[in-house]
């Protein structure tokens, strides 16, 4: 008998309902099986299930993403087309809606709309002193190690790579501290899709409050950049550009760090001395941008009309989703080399590329460093395949990174904020910080002026840079990668 089954790329082989699942646990436990399965079967677009009820195409194939991704005219990023939530196939409290659904923001706009206000948000993190970022995260990122060093063990998402973003965005967003447990739940919740609704909502509101704080006190911050800039942001653009840039700048950062960790120290390529030839921490960040991008799936676009692309009819306003993880690892690229190759679409491409990689990247590349400085006979407490994975359909992300080391000495007795230090993570209370001690959640020094103006980027500053934490032992393996972190 002949098998029914159209072939890849035949125009009658559609999206249908109760397609691929991608929200459940085997999807959590082996995406790439997953995607490999999709791709023999459906070839570059694959009909998928983001959550029930929410069906997508999902793009696989490196060169139909990158079509869909440079084709602003064609693929709109506008989701006040999507049929299926206009119409009611798709319910408003889906867990796919809170990262879905139309936000006034420049993510989920087009054409003029989306460079007034793209250009607010750049204008604003151009503002951002790099000098001043890689202290003040290395400042951060010691105050964390000071709560675990001594304790021989640790769990680095919980103590580490999750509150980390934390303390960074509260501190370029001049958010208070008392806002970070809402802000960790309100977007743990919407990525994770577990109550999503509620957490949107929880979201919505800690960030209304962030709002009319800085309209009553701006200050030097990203917030009040972004309010005083000439695009003129209304409040609910400002609320909307903070989820944008909150949600880009929290959850994908935790899963850059702690996917880089894992690597680093699971990888035979990464983990042995340097004298054997492992590769530097610049190239394992490269490696997990194109192997396990802490977006595995997003750059939701809807098409403007019913246009084929790569054999397949794509219908008028139905999703189209970026498979950054799948497109990364196309076959059609095999041979390619991966280190110090930046062609990865992690950041995505087109108009629409993250605005804030360099300072992703820089954040992640301090905080590997820094960790592994402090820590260098770190290693894993369980096997590499013993981890466990967060599930949902958009992130990459362990759900906790177990390790073991020599107790080191703790020399920075810093308090860490309550809201950035998880309930569960186990740690002892931290030290409150004694008089006169260089708390990290100090004055911001991203700009000298005290005031925003406009778009005007900022006068170059730079802060001394803080004495680290005292080494004990030998100098670690990791040695010859600080100087390349450093910028030396």
């Amino acid at each position: 008998m002949n098998d029914p089954t159209p072939p890849p790329g035949c125009p009658a082989h559609q999206p249908q309902l109760h397609t691929m699942p991608l929200y459940g646990p085997e999807f959590a436990e082996d995406p790439a099986g997953v995607y490999a399965r999709l791709r023999a079967a459906e070839g570059p677009l694959a009909a998928v299930e983001l959550y029930p009820g929410a069906t997508a195409t999902l793009a696989i194939g490196y060169h139909a993403a990158l079509e869909v991704l440079r084709t602003p005219e064609t693929f709109s990023k506008d989701p006040r087309r999507w049929k299926g939530l206009a119409d009611g196939r798709v319910t408003p409290d889906n867990p796919a809606v809170p990262m879905m659904a139309y936000r006034p923001n420049c993510l989920f706009s087009d054409g003029d709309t989306h460079a007034r206000l793209r250009g607010a948000v750049t204008d604003s993190l151009d503002r951002i002193d790099p000098n001043a970022l890689r202290d003040y995260v290395e400042r951060a990122c010691d105050r964390l190690i000071d709560g675990f060093a001594g304790h021989g063990e640790a769990d680095l998402v919980a103590d580490y790579a999750r509150p980390l973003p934390l303390l960074v965005f509260n501190e370029l967003f001049g958010s208070p501290e008392h806002f970070g447990d809402r802000l960790v739940r309100g977007m743990t919740g919407i990525f994770d899709g577990i109550d999503a609704e509620r957490a949107n909502q929880e979201l919505t509101e800690v960030l209304l409050e962030l709002v009319a704080l800085k309209r009553a006190n701006p200050d030097s911050d990203v917030t009040s950049w972004l309010m005083a800039h000439q695009a003129g942001l209304n409040d609910e653009e400002m609320l909307h550009h903070l989820v944008l840039l909150m949600g880009a700048g929290t959850e994908p950062q935790l899963n850059l760090i702690s996917n880089t960790l894992r690597l680093l120290l699971s990888d035979d390529r990464f983990a042995g001395d340097l004298a054997g030839g492992s590769l530097p921490v610049e190239d394992a960040l490269d490696e997990v941008l194109w192997t396990d991008p802490p977006m595995a799936n997003y750059a939701v676009h809807f098409p403007v009309r019913d246009v084929e692309l790569a054999g397949v009819r794509l219908p008028e306003g139905e999703p189209v989703v970026i498979s950054f993880a799948a497109a990364n690892t196309d076959p059609a690229l095999a041979g390619s080399p991966r280190t110090g190759n930046r062609a990865h679409l992690a950041w995505s491409a087109g108009p629409h590329a993250c605005p804030a990689q360099s300072h992703a990247r820089l954040i992640a590349s301090v905080a590997v460093e820094r960790l592994l400085d402090r820590l260098p006979d770190v290693e894993l407490a369980v096997k590499a395949d013993e981890l466990t994975w967060r599930p949902g359909p958009f992130h990459r992300a362990l759900a906790e990174l177990p390790v073991r080391f020599p107790p080191a000495t703790v020399t920075t007795q810093i308090a860490v904020p309550a809201a950035a230090r998880p309930a569960a993570s186990g740690n002892a209370p931290a030290v409150p910080a004694p008089p006169g001690s260089d708390d990290a959640s100090g004055d911001p020094a991203w700009n000298p002026t005290a005031a925003p103006s406009a778009s005007t980027p900022a006068v170059v500053t730079s802060t001394g840079r803080p004495a680290g934490s005292t080494r004990t032992g030998r100098w670690p393996r990791w040695s010859s990668l600080v100087a390349w972190l450093r910028g030396r």
